[in-house]
C-alpha cells in the first residue's frame, strides 16, 4: 500500500513518529488550557516557568 503512494517503510515511520508527537504536544496542551478555564488556577508547569522568570502572577481571571 506504501509503495503505491511512493513512500518508503523508513519514511513512514518517521512521520508516524512526528504525527506521534505533535498529537501528544496537541492533548498536552488542550489538557492544560482546560484546567485553567475550569478551576481558574495555573498549572504546576506554569508555576515553575513563572518562578524561574520571575514574574508576577496574573490576576486577571
Amino acid at each position: 500500500m506504501l509503495q503505491e503512494l511512493g513512500i518508503s517503510t523508513g519514511t513512514a515511520i518517521v512521520i508516524l513518529i512526528a504525527l506521534y508527537f505533535v498529537i501528544k504536544w496537541a492533548v498536552k496542551n488542550g489538557v492544560a488550557e482546560a484546567y485553567i478555564a475550569i478551576t481558574g488556577r495555573e498549572t504546576a508547569e506554569e508555576a515553575k516557568v513563572r518562578e524561574m522568570l520571575g514574574l508576577e502572577k496574573k490576576e486577571d481571571m
